[in-house]
């Protein structure tokens, strides 16, 4: 009998929960590594307990995720009616009640797959924000022939990096994040692996690198990248930091950085192999599962290994490609957080000054509020000296009076500061008070206010039983866990019924912003009994 972990489980849960109350299309959060196949795989099964006439597709981007998916549905379900649309996999199943597919095999086929009731998109942050994608053309296409079609969307970053959070904006495809687990309280928890971060005194520069779609323009950051003391400094840092350890994966900036970075680890005694997105399916087949067997110590990628890799014995991330993408950098950390038994952490390399500027993995800086098209950092133009005309920033001579601009100098320069991959662990306060309170806010519904005094601090939540959405099953959750008792319908009826509250010995608080936020309570044994 397959047992969930309770994260898993309130996740099914708080899904089952926003159909309940809403028509459109939610959006799981579950970081990398915490059983998201196995999160999908659950759901199908008990959808098809409810209903056996149901059509699921389970649409994702790579021929990999499509096997592990499908994988975790038979291992948990073995008479499943499950198929394999992908012709990566070689396998063309289209009439399965619970399709597996790639979108780049499936997209076209709309009308062949017919009527469908729920698509699960695994990987739902790389649904471009555009009208005219695959993927948006396949649902659209979808949605014509089935205007009651369910789209979940699963990942664990969600938010893209031109256009901001998934369920946010014009044109956004999802509507509400239905459930969220947070990073930091599965390693605290043990379910996943500790990232460890120390001071990297070199880092590429991207001084004068122009931002297109939201990060790096990677053409002109291959040029420092590919300094022949960027090259010395990366790879012997690397080495230095991983003899003792036995899985590395190194993310360089472009094709040509990432071989000019193995070339000089195999000259240095180093088992290492590429892989890009033109390596042919079966050799990037061999490659990964000679890494996996822990025959090949480093693997050096760009473009690929970020989503859908699975590699548990990761233990130290080499970040040598600066990105503007919380996204991705998130991504590429994640690689290195499943657990292993010969595994205590997974060290992460910072040498493209991520982790300043994204924050630290845990905690990172969100792009809530990114409009698409527009980027952080220097801008793409710059100004003749002699005719002041206006130029692109990489235009080696001005195209109206020839004047010839020097070279941009490009180094690999010493870092100005350290961040930490984690952030401070959230502290565990004493309280000595609990007070109840209805909050009210011109213009939103009212809220019952939970007020624990900890010293000579207080510190608040808002129990939103009066909102709509995933705030009022938020609300409800924590009634179940502090309560034990029938929830309330409005907030004057919980100020009646307080005294049913069982309050909280301890709360776990973090800062954010100018306030603190309380992420967990604790009650000592006698009273929780």
């Amino acid at each position: 009998m397959l047992t969930l972990r309770p994260y898993q489980s309130q996740a099914l849960d708080d899904l089952y929960s926003y159909f309940t109350r809403s028509t459109g299309n939610p959006v799981v959060v579950l970081p990398t590594g915490a059983g998201k196949s196995l999160v999908i795989a659950e759901w199908c099964r008990r959808v098809f307990e409810m209903d056996f006439r149901a059509r699921i597709l389970v649409v994702t981007h790579v021929a990999e995720l499509v096997s592990q998916n499908t994988q975790e549905m038979l291992s948990l379900w073995p008479d499943a009616p499950a198929g394999i649309y992908s012709a990566g996999l070689n396998k063309r199943q289209l009439h399965s009640r619970l399709l597996f597919a790639s979108i780049q095999s499936v997209y076209k086929r709309a009308y062949q797959v017919q009527e469908c009731d729920m698509v699960l998109v695994d990987e739902a942050h790389l649904i471009p924000a555009r009208s005219d994608t695959m993927y948006r053309r396949f649902l659209d296409d979808l949605k014509k022939i089935n205007p009651h079609l369910k789209i979940i969307g699963f990942t664990a970053t969600p938010f893209r990096l031109d256009s901001g959070l998934l369920h946010k904006g014009e044109g956004a495809l999802f509507d509400e994040i239905a459930h969220e687990t947070n990073v930091r309280d599965l390693i605290d928890q043990g379910y996943l692996s500790r990232p460890v971060s120390y001071f990297e005194n070199w880092q590429i520069d991207t001084a004068g690198i122009g931002t297109r779609a939201g990060d790096f323009i990677a053409s002109q950051l291959e040029v420092p990248a590919l300094a022949p003391e960027a090259i010395d400094n990366i790879v012997s840092r690397t080495i230095a930091s991983g003899h003792d350890r036995r899985g590395w994966l190194v993310f360089g900036c472009t094709v040509a950085h990432c071989q000019a970075l193995a070339n000089e680890l195999a000259n240095r005694g180093v088992s290492v192999a590429t892989i890009f997105g033109d390596t042919a399916p079966g050799e990037r087949a061999r490659i990964i599962a000679d890494y996996k067997a822990q025959r090949i110590r480093c693997l050096v990628s760009m473009g690929v290994l970020t989503t859908g890799f699975n590699a548990k014995h990761v233990d130290m991330i080499v970040l040598a490609r600066p990105t503007k993408s919380t996204g991705l950098y998130i991504q590429m950390v994640g690689r290195g957080t499943r657990l292993h038994p010969q595994k205590e952490n997974c060290l992460i390399l910072d040498f493209g000054g991520n982790i300043s500027r994204h924050g630290p993995f845990d905690e990172p800086n969100l792009p809530d509020d990114r409009k698409k098209g527009k980027g952080e950092g220097d801008p793409l133009i710059k100004y003749c000296p002699q005719c002041e005309a206006i130029c692109a920033v990489s235009v080696l001579a001005c195209p109206e009076c020839g004047h010839e601009f020097p070279p941009i100098e490009r180094k690999v320069f010493a870092a100005p500061e350290a961040a930490p991959i984690m952030a401070q662990a959230p502290e565990w306060l004493d309280v000595d008070d609990v007070s109840f309170s209805l909050h009210e806010k011109p213009g939103k519904p009212i809220s019952f206010k939970v007020t624990y005094r900890t010293g000579l601090v207080s510190h608040n939540e808002w129990i939103c039983l009066e909102h709509e959405g995933y705030a009022r099953s938020k609300a409800e959750g924590w009634w179940l866990r502090h309560a034990n008792a029938p929830i309330p319908r409005t907030c004057t009826e919980a100020m009646m019924r307080q005294r049913e509250i069982s309050p909280a010995d301890q709360i776990r608080v973090k800062k954010n912003g100018k306030f603190t936020e309380i992420i967990a309570h604790r009650r000592h044994q006698s009273k929780a009994a």
